[in-house]
């Protein structure tokens, strides 16, 4: 492995240029009159408008300079099957040396930029309640780490191989033992990492978006009989009905991301608009209520137009984890229980997936829940104070996973 090199974003002003060239030839689709907005998707009025503001207003260069005072790196990690990878990441320890690593792993379509309004709160603390030593990457085929390689065997680049580049970089930074939280594919990497390098480096989990299997009399006797015993709660009937609605009416994104990415590549590489109205809508749509910016949203997906792999690499991950080898969905790998690393959930009213909270210690012990009041399927950036408090409740003093890392408490010592 190379050493770890510092890291500046800097896109080349001929991709900045062709950018605002193919927004000026877009041609945009009719739109249906007198029908409810958003009903079939993003209403034409706000994509012209973003679009006109990407091109001849929105400021990259601002953008790139203000993402450049965080302490970012790249490191080469080499991932079994697949070669040398580069991993673009975020890495800010806390002044407080006792603090708990904790690694920050995004979904889609998110970036490392979710981590950015959590990150100087979780490296602050000590006294109170625990400070974190914050690594959050962009995942491989994702903002400005490489592209994934072809095997050198018959096994596609999945959530498996993220988890192996995730576990091999905290090593790297001598983070032997650690955290982590994600939500979307971050959750699904965040169960990989427990299932696979826990308990000995993976010492426990906080996901969001947590996708647990139903008990079954033959599964979880007692669970079972547990959950036959309980009535659902508000909270849990509202989101079993968010749940279904994903299911029947926003779940068609992932439908083709995992069977035909190619497909919709082909738009999502040649016009901005076709990769913004694509991000925009789950934008929206997974979001409570949140109220994007327009520089919010054109730096999200910006991130993607200009990822170093193409603003369509991030669908690979989807093809790959319902084409894996032996056959295991994605979700199906969620579902694994782990019965010896920490657990814990957050549940957000406007996530995706939201099942009955007894179905999570189907996943292994659950040492902390909490079902927030509002948010959505991007909690870090949508309400960040909540995913503060969450990490630090459950790895405060008297949380359910306090001191898993053994000497590294997250609060002050003598010499710090």
């Amino acid at each position: 492995m190379s050493p770890i090199t510092p890291f500046k974003i800097s896109v080349p002003e001929s991709k900045i240029i062709r950018l605002q060239r193919l927004l000026a030839l877009t041609d945009f689709p009719t739109e249906p009159t007198n029908i409810e907005p958003w009903t079939r998707g993003p209403p034409l009025a706000d994509i012209k408008r973003l679009a006109h503001v990407w091109q001849h207003s929105f400021n990259w260069r601002a953008i790139e300079a203000k993402l450049n005072e965080l302490p970012q790196y790249m490191a080469q990690i080499e991932i079994e099957g697949h070669g040398l990878n580069e991993i673009h990441f975020i890495h800010q320890p806390s002044v407080i040396k006792s603090a708990i690593p904790l690694l920050f792993v995004h979904g889609w379509p998110g970036s490392f930029l979710e981590v950015t309004k959590i990150l100087p709160e979780l490296t602050e603390g000590g006294d109170e309640y625990p400070a974190f030593h914050v690594v959050a990457p962009s995942l491989i085929d994702f903002g400005f780490s490489s592209a994934s390689k072809e095997a050198s065997v018959k096994s596609g680049f999945n959530v498996d191989q993220h988890a192996e580049a995730c576990h091999k970089l905290m090593q790297a930074l001598g983070y032997s033992e650690y955290v982590v939280q994600g939500g979307d594919l971050g959750s699904a990497v965040a169960r990989i990492l427990a299932s696979t390098y826990g308990p000995n480096s993976c010492k426990a989990q906080l996901i969001n978006n947590a996708a647990p299997a139903q008990p079954t009399a033959e599964s979880h006797p007692e669970l079972h009989a547990r959950v036959q015993a309980t009535a659902l709660t508000d909270g849990e009937l509202a989101g079993l009905k968010r749940t279904q609605e994903f299911g029947e009416n926003g779940n068609a994104f992932y439908r083709l991301q995992s069977t035909r990415p190619l497909t919709i590549a082909y738009s999502l590489s040649s016009s901005p608009v076709g990769l913004l109205a694509w991000i925009y809508e789950k934008l929206h749509d997974w979001a409570d209520d949140y109220p994007w910016t327009e520089t919010e949203i054109l730096t999200w997906v910006s991130v993607y137009y200009f990822s170093r792999a193409g603003p369509s690499a991030s669908l690979n991950i989807y093809y790959e984890n319902e084409h894996r080898h032996p056959k295991k969905t994605l979700f199906a790998e969620m579902q694994v229980e782990i019965p010896d690393v920490p657990l814990g959930i957050a549940r957000f009213p406007k996530d995706l997936i939201l099942l009955p909270k007894l179905w999570h210690h189907t996943m292994g012990p659950v040492v902390y829940e909490n079902e927030h009041t509002r948010g959505g399927h991007f909690p870090a950036w949508e309400c960040p104070d909540a995913i503060v408090e969450d990490l630090r409740t459950m790895f405060g003093k008297d949380g359910g996973a306090y001191r898993c890392t053994g000497e590294s408490d997250g609060y002050r010592v003598a010499n710090d």
